[in-house]
């Protein structure tokens, strides 16, 4: 991003849809690999593998990073703003302006997920000012694109070439969703 990309406030926390979103901190360092430890994740997100507690340092410290710089905004997903149950980011690109989110194993199936996309899209919309957002999927992992995110939350498959990527050792192409400003 620019010099002149604004940085995200240091202190925010977003409410709705029975959610808190906050940022991460010290305290939740050793609930990280818990929810960041495990093959889903590994497989279907960018998110280090194996996530031990170095891993959860480098992501608490990455995530202020990027907080500061205006690069992108990574929040816990809570229900009482207590213990993070996975994690919401919105990210400032020249693709768009992207959601991306995990939820711990252990917290699936409660539609958080979707929820923290709801909510951290309104606050794009709202104080961002932009007029879309995306989600990059791949159309292979179902639980994100047609059963529990995507078209949960009111996203449409864009006419836009796939992305093709490779991380950790294997090749795959994205989906782009967008949801437009209502």
């Amino acid at each position: 991003m620019s010099s002149t990309t604004s940085p995200f406030p240091e202190e925010i926390e977003l409410v709705g849809e029975g959610l808190v979103l906050r940022p991460w901190t010290e305290s939740d360092l050793a609930a990280m690999p818990d929810l960041f430890d495990h093959p889903d994740i590994a497989y279907w997100t960018p998110i280090v593998s194996p996530f031990d507690a170095a891993a959860a340092r480098a992501r608490l410290d990455r995530s202020r990073r990027l907080r500061t710089e205006g690069t992108a905004l990574l929040l816990a997903i809570t229900v009482d703003g207590g213990a993070p149950l996975g994690e919401v980011m919105v990210r400032r690109a020249p693709e768009g302006t992207e959601i991306g989110y995990a939820v711990g194993p252990a917290h699936r199936g409660q539609g958080l997920a979707a929820r923290a996309v709801r909510v951290m899209a309104a606050y794009a919309f709202e104080q961002l000012g932009v007029d879309q957002v995306i989600l990059e999927l791949e159309a292979e992992n179902a639980a994100s694109v047609a059963v529990a995110v995507a078209e949960r939350t009111g996203f449409e498959l864009l006419d836009v070439p796939l992305i093709a990527s490779e991380d950790k050792g294997r090749t795959y192409a994205l989906q782009t969703w967008g949801l437009r400003r209502p």
